[in-house]
């Protein structure tokens, strides 16, 4: 399996993989849902706000994920995971886990503090994230899942209490989100 950085000439296969990812699992609808999401994060989010990582096997697309920049009321460097997309084929075979702590460890190197995410726990908990509460690190929309709430220290440092709102890019930032 290669890993590698996203770029934008991937982006017709990749917003096809999420399509395909969550039609399957989700509906017709979730599948275009988050196709549209895909897009608009690629189309609109600033580059150095926008992080993306790409698993192909026999040159086929395996997965992505994205991480975007989120704003805190404190000086932590952060991103959130999402979305995350694994071949229906591919899923169950650890490629998700692999694709995100190579992911990790690539921020980890741009000096990112935390990582958030919005999702399984029991899924994300393999790859290092916690629960977390609202009183911790507000979300930035109302969520439908306070346990998906889940973060991870990239600095060796607890989670940090952060007071106030939290912002992410504008393409994440619609409550039919979260």
């Amino acid at each position: 399996m290669k890993l590698s950085l996203f770029n934008v000439s991937l982006a017709s296969p990749v917003t096809q993989l999420f399509e395909k990812v969550f039609a399957d699992s989700e509906g017709a609808e979730e599948g275009q849902l988050i196709k549209a999401l895909v897009a608009e994060m690629i189309e609109t989010t600033p580059e150095q706000d926008l992080i993306g990582f790409v698993a192909s096997t026999n040159e086929e697309l395996a997965g992505c994920i994205f991480f975007s920049r989120m704003l805190l009321a404190s000086d932590d460097v952060a991103f959130i995971l999402s979305p995350v997309a694994i071949a229906t084929k591919q899923q169950g075979q650890g490629v998700g886990q692999k694709l995100i702590n190579y992911g990790v460890e690539q921020l980890r190197k741009l000096d990112v503090d935390l990582l958030i995410t919005y999702g399984d726990p029991n899924f994300y908990g393999k790859v290092g994230f916690k629960q977390i509460t609202e009183k911790q690190i507000k979300a930035p929309c109302k969520l439908s899942h306070p346990e998906g709430w889940l973060a991870q220290s990239l600095s060796n440092q607890e989670i940090p209490n952060i007071k106030g709102a939290s912002q992410c890019v504008a393409a994440l930032n619609k409550q039919k989100y979260w």
